[in-house]
């Protein structure tokens, strides 16, 4: 199982930007940024960000390789690859 450490960068008016750290064996690290409107599209606000964005890794993490996940995206992006995400996530 991979470990993923989710950490705050900064914040831009509405949009928040995270660092996240994924090893399991080799390591990665890549750039989140999240709107505010979509973490609450996502979470109703019953989760916190960085538990949004670890579950989010957790699901990539099952649909590619970590070295597939870009170094840097916007959360949203990934249910252009992935149209069942935001389901999967809602719901899990």
């Amino acid at each position: 199982m991979s470990k993923i450490t989710v950490s705050l960068k900064g914040r831009d008016g509405t949009r928040s930007t995270y660092t996240v750290r994924v090893s399991d064996g080799s390591a990665s690290a890549h750039e989140v940024d999240l709107d505010q409107s979509y973490y609450q599209e996502l979470t109703n606000g019953k989760e916190t960000p960085e538990k949004l964005i670890e579950r989010s890794f957790v699901f990539l993490l099952t649909h590619e390789s970590q070295d597939s996940i870009l170094p840097k995206f916007n959360l949203e992006q990934i249910s252009y690859y992935f149209p069942e995400y935001e389901d999967t996530i809602k719901t899990s």
